[in-house]
């Protein structure tokens, strides 16, 4: 494809060039319509969600089912259940999306990351960040 793309734009340039001698009148016109055309611009980074807390005091009200209850553990596996609330945005957004990714192991929130889209973390990370 890249090999075809420098082979066009060589003959473009030759066409281009033979044209410009031909015509003394227009060297300026034949030398904008033989530049090659820029490099395509690379694609900018996507714009960071931004999170609903009202959307996301919905989303979390299972998630007060283990998180909410101050030194709770869970009865199988044994595992201590960490307080969400007020941890930081970013950390939330991360802790989630390694969830879904499967970098975090733990079959219950590796179930409940699946279900969540992109717009559902932020506004999850939104509500639960903004709780003291």
């Amino acid at each position: 494809m890249i090999r075809s793309l420098l082979i066009a734009s060589c003959l473009t340039l030759a066409a281009a060039s033979a044209m410009a001698q031909d015509t003394p009148a227009a060297p300026a016109a034949a030398a904008t319509t033989a530049t090659p055309a820029a490099p395509a611009p690379v694609a900018a980074a996507p714009a960071a969600l931004v999170g609903d807390a009202a959307s996301g005091k919905q989303l979390t009200y299972t998630c007060q089912g283990c998180h909410g209850v101050t030194g709770y553990k869970n009865a199988y596996p044994n595992y201590h259940v960490p307080r969400i609330g007020g941890q930081s945005s970013q950390y939330l957004v991360n802790a989630l999306n390694e969830y879904k990714q499967g970098k975090r192991k733990h079959p219950t929130m590796q179930a409940q990351a699946q279900s969540f889209s992109e717009q559902d973390i932020a506004d999850i990370a939104a509500f639960l960040s903004g709780l003291k």
